[in-house]
């Protein structure tokens, strides 16, 4: 049974984008044949699937970036675009913050320049002319909203993360993750009709998230999104469209309404599938039968024949696998794990912590959250020992064996090994055929374990880490970060396997979906000090809510 788009839309309002028929390989590898979506007006689209299906490269093509193999992308004559991509995060530039943004009000600026250099010849040449040119120029400007480009610009700027004294400040100054802000600013600035999003979140704190979901909320354009965060696509989305198959499956709602209807068209594939195999062995037993017998030979001729006629339904293809290997027992550690006393620690005038204490009991599982620009990595390291301290100690128990998980380690990674050797490396303990497990666990089956880390894409190197971490057979984990690259699928096996874990934790991490399924206690950082709440991240959030209200 092959299903179509769960919802086919067919009203005659315009169209957007157009995409008929598209077939597309990269290398061997077919990522869509003939493929077809139609996205209109204000559409809300939640674009998802697994890694390496082609979500990021269906936005290429869609800007024109690529070129379509076969079929074709057409685009409405009014139709403008606003892509944002990770390629972005190495973009750099010597303009300040503020000017890149301003770039958006492109017309605006050039009226601006010209409007200066009428006035400027006006000062020593008054003609009449000149001043209908400055008079047309003011009105033009006036139209464009022209006197109010750079409060906009402030205000979106600010909403987004930055602070007012970083707007006169370089965009090479600013890391990848504040660039790509930047970047961000300037196209929700421009709003384009249709705006393309790749992964927007993915350096974020959770206060900008907000920001952002209450921003596309009341976006009057339409918009596709991707994101591995399931609670920003339900807050956003009202379509979703899922790359798979190398199709592009079509579902009338958000993340939430697409699990359901999946699961319930999984149900019913399943349901129909054992019902015609149940079907086909009846027939096969009636033939094998009867076969030799003459006065039944018809009607075995009829059911022969209505077997090879038949369409076959494909078994369901279970795309949301489960962690089904035990990592097993950690070392126990004392009753408390870690003991942080009077720390403080400052980076020139910017000052983190300051005489703070907390304390880390077995058991822990720890959701460190709040602002980018906090501490909350610098608070990781810290107690990872990886940070030294102005005032202060961090004392760890004598038990404890710990592991840390940050995204420059995916760089650390051996580049000539393959994902079998890599590891081994921390898993000598193991049998192959137990490391074997453990890769598929992680989504590298049969023979992928085999590739070579230079050849993996950057989710698949994270889940590299991510195995090594988990197979060094420490009791305290540390983990910055580790959903970022990993699509949706490769985090629930992530939840799964830390929901299975019997040690301690701190998790940094801006997804809240993957925050709330695991955590027991809320850490966050406040007029630097370790606050601590001794709850789920749903507790956490209500108890917020309630303080504010």
């Amino acid at each position: 049974l092959t299903y179509q788009s769960a919802y086919r839309d067919t009203s005659p309002a315009h169209i957007m984008i157009a995409i008929n028929n598209l077939t597309y390989h990269v290398g061997a590898r077919t990522l869509y044949e003939d493929a077809s979506l139609l996205i209109k007006p204000k559409d809300k689209i939640g674009l998802i699937g697994m890694n390496g299906t082609g979500k990021s490269t269906l936005l290429k093509l869609i800007a024109g970036q690529l070129t379509p193999e076969a079929g074709s992308i057409s685009k409405g004559n009014h139709c403008t675009l606003g892509f944002l991509n990770q390629d972005l995060l190495s973009y750099s530039s010597g303009e300040s913050i503020l000017a890149i943004a301003m770039q958006a009000f492109a017309e605006a600026l050039t009226v601006q320049q010209k409007i200066e250099e009428v006035t400027n010849q006006l000062a020593t040449n008054y003609k009449s002319a000149l001043v209908d040119k400055l008079s047309e120029l003011q009105e033009r400007l006036e139209q464009l909203d022209g006197y109010t480009i750079q409060s906009k610009a402030e205000a979106l700027l600010v909403g987004i993360g930055f602070t007012t004294k970083d707007l006169d400040r370089p965009l090479k100054a600013f890391s990848g993750g504040w660039r790509m802000r930047a970047m961000l600013a300037k196209l929700l600035l421009q709003q384009p009709s249709l705006l393309m999003l790749d992964e927007p979140t993915n350096h974020l704190d959770l206060t900008t998230i907000q920001w952002i979901e209450s921003y596309l909320q009341g976006y009057d354009s339409a918009f596709i999104v991707i994101s591995h965060d399931r609670q920003f696509l339900d807050n956003v989305t009202h379509k979703t469209v899922e790359v798979a198959n190398k199709q592009l499956q079509v579902y009338p709602g958000n993340y939430s309404y697409y699990q359901a209807t999946k699961a319930d068209q999984i149900a019913l594939q399943q349901s129909i599938y054992k019902n015609q195999q149940k079907k086909i062995q009846q027939t096969e037993r009636f033939v094998q039968r009867f076969r030799a017998q003459a006065t039944k030979a018809k009607q075995v001729q009829s059911r022969i024949k209505s077997l090879a006629k038949m369409e076959r339904v494909s078994a369901v293809d279970q795309d949301t696998p489960k962690v089904r290997f035990n990592f097993g027992t950690p070392p126990k550690a004392n009753k408390v794990i870690a003991t942080l006393s009077q720390v403080s620690k400052a980076f020139g005038s910017l000052e983190l912590l300051k005489h703070t204490s907390a304390q880390i009991d077995r058991g822990d599982k720890i959701g460190l959250i709040g602002a980018n620009g906090r501490g909350k990595s610098t608070l990781l390291r810290i107690v990872a020992g990886k940070e030294p301290i102005q005032k202060g100690s961090v004392q760890l128990s004598d038990n404890v064996s710990l592991a840390w998980y940050a995204q420059h380690q995916l760089e650390t990674l051996n580049l000539a090994n393959n994902i079998l050797a890599e590891l081994q490396q921390v898993g000598a303990h193991k049998s192959e055929t137990e490391l074997r497990t453990i890769a598929g666990t992680f989504l590298f089956t049969k023979d992928d374990i085999y590739k070579n880390i230079k050849v993996l894409s950057g989710g698949e190197r994270a889940r590299v880490a991510l195995a090594k971490v988990l197979l060094s057979r420490t009791n305290f984990l540390l983990l910055d970060e580790p959903t970022n690259h990993l699509d949706m699928v490769s985090i629930d096996i992530l939840a799964q396997t830390l929901q299975q874990y019997q040690g301690t934790c701190i998790i940094v991490s801006h997804d809240r979906h993957f925050i709330s399924q695991i955590v027991n206690k809320i850490w966050y950082i406040q007029d630097k000090q370790i606050k601590a709440y001794p709850g789920t991240y749903e507790a956490y959030t209500y108890a917020m809510s309630q303080k504010q209200a």
